[in-house]
Parts: structure tokens; sequence; C-alpha cells
């Protein structure tokens, strides 16, 4: 049986990494023309074209769009293999890349740094902030942290603590427009949405069925956090977590309503690419925030 040609499997993912022949022969140590034949190879051996080649854009074909992604894990488990034997013999360190939504990143994760990078002064940490669902093997992230109720996938996901979210709105807001008291009413106000998160609204309450809202309102952003101002000056109403808002309704400037009614749980996850083997700078950036989180909200 003939193997696998890891050689090239590993040059075709540094070369969508990098999302070019030049910059990849650079980083790797090869020249472009031995980068390129590799890619050439691979391709005859597959029988298909995995890029699109022009004199100023590389691009990959629809076939090369999901070889790409076993390409990156071929070379991400081939990296971890030998950090792993090299970190055995000596304390962990290189880079690790971190992805976490945007404000729970700023609130509750960038104070947590400080304490691991003093504990670990051989580690670095590229911290990639945005409320948007990255591809972790695709862009190349040791470890994201992601709020939501997650769907079936091939990444490993550990859960470390329940999210508590609330229907929150200002006191003139329902002074001027009524306090819903069932979730069907929320259907006759503005409703701020978050637009990360797809689908409706829902809500259960212990012997009734579930009530699905549709959010329909002046504004809706990718950033739960940019949705307060307006909240607090008094425009609507919306669905968010207590991390966001936990310091206006401690101030009164925002108000909980519905409380007696539940939208379904969420939780903070831990997600890692599929494969077992990690660097040891992982597996203890791993082992750290499993247990600060634990009780994050």
């Amino acid at each position: 049986m003939r193997l696998p040609d890891l050689e090239a499997w590993a040059i075709f993912a540094s070369v969508v990494e990098h999302k070019s022949f030049s910059a990849a022969a650079d980083t790797i140590g090869l020249s472009k023309a031995t980068v390129s034949k590799a890619i050439t190879r691979l391709e005859a051996h597959l029988g298909q074209s995995l890029f699109h080649r022009t004199s100023r854009r590389l691009a990959l074909t629809e076939a090369g769009k999901p070889l790409a992604e076993h390409a990156a894990r071929i070379l991400a488990e081939a990296r971890a293999a030998e950090e792993s034997a090299n970190d055995s013999a000596s304390a962990p360190t290189g880079r690790v890349r971190l992805a976490a939504p945007m404000s729970f990143g700023i609130t509750d994760i960038a104070p947590l740094l400080a304490d691991f990078l003093a504990a670990h002064p051989g580690i670095e940490i590229e911290l990639h902030l945005s409320d948007a669902r990255v591809d972790i093997v695709a862009e190349g992230f040791d470890v994201a942290l992601r709020i939501a109720s997650l769907p079936d996938s091939s990444l490993r996901a550990r859960r470390l603590c329940g999210i508590t979210t609330h229907i929150v709105a200002a006191p003139a807001y329902l002074a001027a427009r009524g306090t819903p008291t069932h979730p069907a009413q929320l259907g006759e106000h503005a409703l701020f949405g978050y637009t990360n998160v797809t689908g409706p609204w829902r809500f259960q309450r212990a012997g009734e069925g579930d009530v699905s809202i549709r959010a329909q309102g002046q504004l809706s952003a990718n950033s739960g956090e940019a949705l307060v101002p307006a909240l607090v000056a008094g425009l609507g109403i919306a669905l968010l977590p207590s991390f966001i808002i936990a310091e206006h309704l401690a101030s009164g400037a925002l108000v909980e309503i519905l409380a007696d009614w539940a939208p379904p749980p969420i939780g903070l996850h831990l997600l890692t690419p599929p494969s077992p083997l990690r660097p040891a700078r992982v597996e203890a950036l791993i082992a750290f925030l499993s247990q600060r989180l634990r009780d994050a909200r």
C-alpha cells in the first residue's frame, strides 16, 4: 500500500495558511520551486486541482476547500507530536492562539491572562477577540471559548459553566411603553437583536409550553455590548448575558423583566481541534482556564 505524501500535505497546509507559495516557502525554509512541485505532486495523486492560480491571487478550488481542513489537521498533529516530545523535557514554551467572544474576553479573560503569563514566562498568548464564530481548524487556533448551546461537532468541547441571560430594558422605556408580563407581548415592543445568534428568542416556564419571539427593532448588532447605550437610553428591550449587563442592573440603569420565564440554558465551552495531541503549553492554558472559569457566571 502506498503511504500518503505527508510532506506534500504539510506544504499544502502551509500554502493555505500563508495564502502564497512564496510566503509558505519562506516560512518553512524551502524554495518556491520545491513548494510548487509538492503541490503539483499532491494534485496529480488526488486527480484534482487544489488552487486557482492567477498572477495576482491564489484561491482554493471547491475540491481544495474541504481538503485544506484535513491538511491543517495533519500539520497540526505532527507539530503537536514533536512539541509534546520536546516539552516533556522542559517547561512549556511557545505561542498559544486563543479565540474568545469580544465582551467576555475583555471582562473575564484578559484579567486572567496576567496570572497565567506570570506563572508561565515561556508561553506567549495571541488573544483573538470576536463575537463571530471562528473556524478553529482552518484559522489555526489552539483553543477557543464559545458561549452557546453547541451543536454536534467534530471539535473537542468541554462545558466550563452556565451563562445566565436576562431580558432587560431601561425604566424609562417601560414607563413609556409598559412592562410585558408574558413573552408573547414582546411582539408589541422594540426588540434589539444580536446578529451572531440566528433564530427567535425562546422562553420556558414550568407547566407551560415554550414561547418563541422574533426580535425586531431599530437596532441589531454583532456585539451585545453595542446594544447597551440604546437600551440605557430607553429605546428598546434586549436579551443579553449577565457579564454584559451586570453593572447596569446593579446601578438601576436597566431592569430585568419576565424573570419567571427562562431562556434556554447556554454555557461557556472550551473547544479545541479534534486531535487529542496537544503541546504542553496548550494543555497548561486549558487546565488554567478550566479551573478559573468553572464559576465564571
